[in-house]
């Protein structure tokens, strides 16, 4: 799901988000949520209010957000329960709602999570053991899921917040603040936390740490998935159930949008042109490459190179 669904929010003026922050004002998580959203507010005159609130203090006022969400970085203490649940009951009431780096655990422990895709710091994920069932861990610095928005946090927390500002504001607004901020690249929501899936299945799961491994070193002449479960010493059911269980899709889609990835990176940052960028991401045919680009990200190779050259 995309954070282009968020764009209908800003048809509502002023857009009200409600910050809730468990954690240090000093954190990177906290600094790089903020700053961009502070930015936005002092742009749009008027058009976006950003609230800003500790734990109790949500916990005891309602208001009228259509975004809310609960930050905190790794280490932060987690609230007392009935106020974490009251402060989870006032971000449930906007349209959109989440949270961000330790406080995306605090969500998926208490059951909050529904089932839902979530971004999770991966410096956590020893401590998820129990939540397996409550939600679906996802290597990405963040996601959207329905309603439900998480983020990693770290320094992926800039690259969420510049996303959510694009996503509600547009493109225009966006770039401003990266002038201003001396951000050159935004990482998009389909990017994954390098050591994620180490962390998180490497002792567990190491096989189907072993299949990713494989797909990110051979993007450019790619496995089939018979080829990669043979190599992991799997047949090639138990490792479709394997992906399925653990990432939420099959192997061959996984490694599609590894390689499309990479595909995105490459246009963004390099001056190959659209038809080697297709080549060294494994797709001998233009058209294949195009469709299936155009299908995961909504627009074509030659589009988002455009995005780069209109910076």
């Amino acid at each position: 799901m995309s954070f282009a669904q968020l764009s209908r929010l800003a048809q509502e003026r002023p857009l009200r988000m409600l910050l809730v922050n468990a954690g240090d004002a000093d954190s990177l998580a906290w600094a790089g949520l903020v700053q961009p959203l502070r930015q936005a507010q002092r742009l749009l005159q008027g058009a976006f209010q950003l609230d800003v609130l500790t734990p109790r203090q949500a916990a005891a006022v309602a208001g009228d957000w259509r975004l809310a969400l609960l930050v905190a970085d790794e280490g932060t203490l987690r609230p007392p329960d009935a106020e974490l649940r009251a402060v989870i009951e006032r971000c449930r009431a906007a349209d959109y709602w989440g949270a961000v780096g330790a406080a995306v655990l605090w969500l998926a422990q208490s059951g909050a999570a529904g089932g839902a895709r979530i971004a999770l710091p991966w410096a956590l994920y020893a401590e998820t053991e129990d939540i397996t069932e409550r939600a679906i861990l996802t290597p990405h610095l963040f996601e959207i899921d329905e309603r439900l928005i998480s983020c990693c946090g770290g320094a992926a927390s800039l690259d969420f917040a510049l996303t959510l500002v694009e996503a509600l504001f547009g493109a225009s607004v966006q770039a401003e603040i990266k002038e201003a901020l001396c951000i050159d690249r935004v990482r998009s929501q389909d990017e994954r936390q390098r050591v994620a899936l180490q962390a998180r299945f490497g002792a567990l799961q190491p096989k189907l740490s072993e299949a990713v491994t494989l797909m990110e070193s051979n993007i450019e002449e790619p496995l089939s998935t018979d080829d990669i479960a043979g190599l992991v010493g799997l047949s090639r059911r138990q490792l479709e159930r394997l992906f399925k269980q653990y990432l939420g899709s099959l192997p061959s889609r996984y490694y599609l949008e590894l390689r499309l990835q990479r595909a995105r990176q490459l246009l963004l940052e390099t001056n190959h042109s659209i038809v080697q960028v297709g080549l060294m991401c494994g797709f001998s045919s233009g058209s294949h490459f195009s469709t299936a680009f155009g299908t995961l990200f909504g627009n074509t190779p030659r589009e988002e190179r455009q995005r780069r050259l209109n910076r």
